[in-house]
């Protein structure tokens, strides 16, 4: 008996050895050949990558609109509007000093709304009139920011208005001109209300971004509006500014216990619900239908590698023969179809990102390069387009074009693990 020691049985391969990745990515460069596979590969990877750009791009612009919708609207009306029971509320002095001791509260300011027609050089157009003191629009960094020249400074006595910056284009007035009102109910003769009609000096202009109010809206003094309404010592309410404008209804109770019974509480979340509901709706909507893009890319790494598994049977017929696993060869084919849809995911998330970063310069270039205005603001309310991209909407696109392009690699690789090498071989 000869004794030279039998032969050790070879060692275990560890999963996803380098051998593995290096079959499948010789599988990715397809030959001449097969160079239809390698283009079903191509339009897989793209499809990927457009699909998660788009996920993120509109997904970023709709938080941004709605962002910039809900600083323009907070920017000019309060988180919290105190009202009296009755419509107009007496004795307001007295109920904002007890407000504004409510823990939570920032600020508060008495005003008047009244709507008006607006009227310059036979041009005529509806406005909302409100009357506010000086320190409280001054408080509103929303608007006095964007304030002329001097128009705080004109805007006092009883014949100065402030004017949206669109509307005084409308009416062709600038800062210096006279613009007049007309409030359908004025004074009361013996034959009846008759309307009121006054003349007042534009002291300046404000120009907060968003069409619908700087095309809408006519600041007046406090004192003056509640003359020009009739409203003796009463106002329209009391705007009250919080801290925490995302969980305003927890100031609801105590704000309406510092106002006392003959007052009623409308927080921003009422006044706006079906605008900001219907954002949110659009949101979510947009997500499930551009997640097809993603879905019918995820489709094609799914044919592109059985027509792949189909052309390289005798490949894996022969790794079989040499002692590669059906593990082994699953694993080549997960690596082959899984780095399509890294490679494409990544691609992907870095064109999202930077066209978001630069989302306004890219309007403005294709708006000048197709002679049309793209994101027009009386449509979409705000003067720019905005993008916020947020990093856990980012983190779940991702997630999800990951998850997906990996489900779809595991059916191709368990049909190339469960080829049988002797039927493979057999007409070679």
């Amino acid at each position: 008996m000869s004794d030279t020691p039998a032969p050790s049985s070879a060692p275990a391969i560890r999963p996803f050895a380098a051998f593995e990745w290096m079959i499948a990515l010789r599988y990715l460069r397809a030959k001449r050949q097969e160079s239809f596979v390698s283009v079903i590969s191509g339009f897989s990877l793209v499809g990927i990558a457009l699909g998660v750009a788009t996920l993120i791009i509109v997904m970023s612009v709709m938080n941004g609109f709605r962002d910039e919708l809900l600083s323009k609207i907070l920017g000019l009306n309060g988180h919290v509007v105190v009202q009296g029971l009755e419509g107009n509320l007496p004795d307001f002095d007295a109920v904002a000093g007890r407000v504004k001791k409510v823990p939570g509260v920032t600020s508060v300011a008495p005003i008047v709304d009244g709507q008006v027609m607006a009227s310059s050089g036979g041009i005529n157009s509806g406005v909302i009139v409100r009357g506010i003191r000086r320190a409280d629009l001054e408080a509103q960094t929303a608007v006095s920011k964007t304030l002329s020249k001097g128009a705080l400074a004109q805007f006092q006595g009883g014949d100065s208005v402030i004017l949206g910056l669109r509307l005084a284009d409308k009416l062709r007035v600038v800062p210096g001109m006279t613009v007049t009102l007309i409030a359908p109910r004025g004074n009361i003769t013996p034959f009846g209300v008759t309307p009121r009609v006054k003349r007042y000096i534009v002291a300046g202009t404000f120009d907060i971004g968003m069409s619908e109010y700087d095309s809408t809206f006519v600041f007046m003094p406090l004192k003056e509006a509640q003359l020009y309404f009739n409203l003796d010592d009463r106002v329209s309410g009391l705007e009250v500014m919080v801290k925490d404008a995302d969980h305003v209804g927890n100031m609801i109770d105590p704000i309406g216990r510092a106002a006392g019974p003959a007052t009623r509480i409308i927080t921003w979340q009422d006044m706006n619900s079906s605008l900001f509901g219907a954002l949110m709706v659009e949101k979510n909507v947009m997500f499930l239908i551009l997640t097809l893009i993603v879905l019918v890319a995820a489709l094609n790494i799914v044919s592109g590698l059985i027509m792949l598994v189909k052309d390289k049977s005798p490949d894996i017929a022969i790794l079989r023969t040499m002692g590669a696993t059906r593990g082994a060869v699953m694993r080549v084919f997960l690596i082959a179809g899984a780095s399509i849809g890294v490679v494409g995911t990544l691609v992907g998330f870095v064109i999202g990102v930077v066209f978001c970063a630069n989302i306004e310069a890219i309007r403005q270039f294709l708006s000048s390069l197709t002679g049309t205005q793209l994101f027009n603001p009386e449509i979409y309310f705000l003067s720019h387009m905005p993008a916020k991209v947020d990093s856990g909407e980012v983190i779940a696109v991702v997630g999800m074009a990951l998850t997906l392009s990996f489900l779809a690699t595991l059916y191709p690789s368990w049909r190339a693990a469960r080829l049988d090498p002797v039927e493979a071989l057999r007409y070679e």
